[in-house]
């Protein structure tokens, strides 16, 4: 078999309870089996599945397009700050953090309060204030001092704030 051929293989190994099944195929077909066996395992698993909340990451990338950026140097908001929150553009440089550490580009998707203070350019209160409002609502999550954007936090963007700016871009 081709190295090409070889690379275009999943093999995806499970096993719950007594029940061990190795799948093997492309990802497509792999990923279906995998999700096959859970369903026919786990008849709950399906309608726990409807009242889980989780994030597409691709479909999440491409609703942040234009809008934030990963760089070398660091994270960045596209967005001119004058447009947005304070809340708002704390929880677009999370989300971007978050973004990056999914996509393997680093290591944690948490921020210090000082590298937002120093991003948005807004004094330690503020930033405390603003971050401080955002975990109470639950969209952003306290980490040792540290920041980072919860689930809850990321739907909410996707659905009201990531439309909202690219509506203003447009115009």
């Amino acid at each position: 078999m081709s190295d090409e051929k070889k690379a275009d293989k999943v093999s995806v190994h499970v096993k719950f309870g007594d029940v061990e099944q190795t799948f093997v195929g492309n990802a497509n077909d792999v990923w279906f089996l995998v999700n096959k066996f859970f369903s026919e395992m786990m008849p709950g698993f399906e309608v726990l599945s409807n009242v889980m909340l989780t994030v597409d990451l691709q479909s999440l990338i491409e609703d942040c397009k234009d809008i934030v950026a990963i760089t070398p140097e660091g994270i960045a908001v596209l967005v001119p700050k004058e447009q947005l929150t304070d809340n708002e553009a704390l929880m677009l440089h999370l989300l971007a953090g978050y973004i990056a550490q999914k996509s393997g580009l680093t290591e944690t998707g948490v921020l210090t309060k000082e590298a937002l203070q120093n991003s948005l350019g807004k004094s330690p209160k503020i930033i405390s204030t603003r971050l401080g409002e955002l975990t109470r609502k639950g969209h952003v999550i306290k980490m040792d001092g540290d920041y980072k954007i919860s689930t809850i936090g990321i739907k909410t963007l996707q659905n009201e704030l990531l439309p909202k700016l690219r509506t203003k871009a447009k115009v």
